[in-house]
This record gives C-alpha cells, structure tokens and sequence, in this order.
C-alpha cells in the first residue's frame, strides 16, 4: 500500500485516470454520431415521417372510401327502392289499360252483338212478311177453292176472296195473338 500512495504504481494502470486511447475513443465515437445524426438518421427520421403520412393519408383515403361506399349503397337503395316503385306504377298502368281494353273489347262486342241481334230481327221480319205473303197469296187460293167446294158456287171474285182470305188470316193473327198473351202470363 505505501507503493500506491508513494506514487510507484504507475497511472496507467489506474481506471479513472483517462488515457490516450480513450481520448481517442471518445474523439471516434463523437464522430460517428456525429456522420449518423448527418447522414444516416434524418433520412431514417424522413422515410419513418413520410411512411406515417403515407399509412395516415391510406387511413384517411380508406375513410373517404368507405364514405363512398356507404354513399354508394344509400344511392343504390334509393334507387332500387324508386324502381320498386316505377314498377309498381308501370303494374299499375298495365292493369288499368288492361281493364280499359278489356271494357272496349266488351262494348265492341256489345255494340256488335246489337247489331247482330237487329240484322237478324229485320231479316226475320223480311222473312216474316215473306211468309206472310207467300201464306196469303197460297191460303188465299186454298181458301177460295175450299168455300167454292163448300158454297156449290165458283168464288173467283178477286175482291170477294181477298176480303175472306184477310178475316181468315185476322182471325188466325188473333188467335195467336191471344194465346202468345196467356203464355206470357202463366210464365210470370
């Protein structure tokens, strides 16, 4: 111990004593901070800041696109929600030309079957009178020759058989006339 404090120890040996290398050391760790806060850690510093702005500016963009398609979704709603009702409306409008064509279609066919229905009573009107002149003309001999037979006398008088063969037809008309009635009434 009286070594030490005599001073023969040498001072290199001693830690807390710098030394040559140290200063040394200290001089080369100084620099190479110093050639990393230069040159290596602000372009480390500016990709980490222009990665966040870009992860920041992918967030926001994801934002607005989600907006958009929420937006999107809506419209597409809306839309398909006033095509519902277009078509509805288009149902609506083919049902009632659908009916207007069906109650022309009716009333053509009314108006036809009327017409049907008058040109067959005037043709068998036409077919009647016809008839009813045909019966004339064919009762009128018929009736003349018969009450000929039956008198003993020769009725060839046109005006004479023509006046018998109308009250024969009257009495005829009458009579179907008459019976036409009660049938009429007895089916009420």
């Amino acid at each position: 111990m009286l070594q030490v404090a005599a001073g023969l120890i040498p001072l290199a040996s001693n830690f807390l004593v710098p030394n040559g290398t140290f200063l040394v050391e200290v001089i080369a760790f100084g620099i190479i901070v110093w050639i990393l806060a230069k040159w290596i850690i602000p372009p480390i510093n500016n990709a980490m800041t222009a990665r966040q702005d870009a992860i920041r500016k992918e967030f926001a963009e994801l934002d607005d696109a989600k907006d958009d398609a929420h937006k999107a979704e809506e419209e597409f709603k809306a839309q398909i929600a006033d095509a519902r009702k277009q078509a509805a409306k288009i149902r609506e409008e083919a049902h009632d030309q659908g009916n207007q064509i069906v109650a022309e279609a009716r009333e053509k066919a009314d108006v036809e079957a009327k017409r049907i229905i008058d040109h067959g009573h005037a043709q068998i009107e036409a077919e009647r009178k016809q008839a009813v002149a045909s019966l004339r003309a064919e009762v009128g001999t018929l009736a003349t020759e018969l009450a000929g037979r039956i008198v003993g006398e020769s009725l060839q008088d046109d005006e004479r058989s023509t006046r018998v063969v109308d009250r024969f037809l009257e009495n005829l008309e009458t009579m179907e006339t008459a019976k036409a009635a009660g049938q009429q009434d007895g089916a009420r």
